[in-house]
């Protein structure tokens, strides 16, 4: 799959005009004509509330190009990266948006949970559209990280030293206060370095600014297949499969009891969305789902978990979620 590139953080993919009738007709007026339904008619922002390079901007841009690759719709889309305030500024400002049915939003539990926490804002100021993937992660190590393994770095934490996890915000903070409670340690012994992306992360690992990086394998793989860094443990309750199976859980690397925290990708639109286009783009990303190209490229190339999840379904998983997280 070709890659999608960022120019100051807003890439515009150009949907192929494949699906036309032989008279010209475009797959939008085919879909006007013969469904009576929604279709968009005018660029299509979506905006991402973290870093280009991030798993929720692979995510997106991976989507973008199979609906440019497929056919799906002709008019161009915006994916704008807004990572002001933690991505609540982003967030903020799609739910409140008066809409036609142009806007989409990346949104993850990731997300939820800082916005559900920090700001009043909630899932019913949204229109759930779709779940698309369940993501797990890993713990990372760079050339530079001075320890030998996970129970040496541990150990070290005990004895004093300062060690330092980076790491994205939402899940990857919730995985590290988990590691806290199982590992016995304060914050002040091992302290987490909050970054706006998992790649902002991995770069601070790589230049040795940090000890160790939770990350999730679509934005870390590249950097494990180089060498750059090393999957210390999976953080997850049963190992991860295919080339990912040999590392090992934390309780098989550190005797400690193994943690998790699956964070869910999903897509989401103004509350004031209408229920034409969020039908139209909740069936548009069942297509994407079934495509090779998501199958293939992005779910098992990035070690994920499927789970398509329509607009009603969505809904109601999201706000289950968000009970889930307000009951903490």
């Amino acid at each position: 799959m070709k890659k999608l590139f960022a120019t100051a953080g807003i890439i515009m993919c150009l949907a192929a005009a494949a699906g036309c009738s032989q008279s010209g007709e475009s797959q939008t007026e085919k879909q006007n004509t013969n469904e009576g339904g929604w279709a968009p008619q005018k660029n299509i922002e979506w905006v991402v509330t973290s870093s280009a390079g991030g798993g929720s901007d692979v995510y997106t841009r991976v989507i973008a190009e199979i609906m440019k690759d497929e056919g799906m719709v002709d008019q161009t889309i915006l994916i704008n990266n807004q990572t002001d305030g933690g991505g609540e500024v982003g967030r903020l400002r799609v739910s409140q948006e008066k809409s036609d049915g142009h806007l989409l939003l990346t949104f993850n539990s990731g997300d939820l949970v800082p916005m559900v926490t920090n700001t009043d804002n909630r899932i019913e100021n949204f229109r759930p559209i779709a779940v698309m993937a369940v993501d797990r992660h890993l713990l990372l190590k760079g050339k530079k990280t001075p320890y030998a393994d996970l129970k040496e770095a541990l150990e070290a934490a005990k004895a004093g030293e300062k060690v330092t996890i980076g790491g994205s915000k939402g899940e990857d903070y919730r995985l590290y206060e988990m590691f806290l409670d199982v590992s016995g340690l304060s914050d002040k012994q091992l302290t987490y370095i909050m970054y706006d992306a998992t790649s902002d992360a991995i770069t601070s690992l790589l230049g040795g600014h940090i000890d160790y990086c939770i990350s999730k394998p679509a934005s870390s793989i590249q950097y494990m297949e180089s060498n750059d860094v090393e999957a210390e443990v999976a953080l997850a309750k049963e190992p991860f499969g295919g080339s990912l199976g040999d590392i090992p859980l934390l309780s098989q690397a550190t005797g400690l009891e193994d943690i998790e925290a699956p964070i869910w990708r999903g897509v989401v639109g103004p509350a004031s969305m209408p229920d034409e286009a969020v039908k139209f783009w909740s069936d548009l990303l069942g297509q994407v789902s079934e495509t090779e190209a998501w199958k293939m490229d992005y779910i098992e190339k990035n070690h994920l978990t499927p789970l398509y999840l329509p607009a009603e379904e969505a809904e109601t998983y999201m706000k289950d979620y968000e009970k889930t997280i307000l009951a903490q």
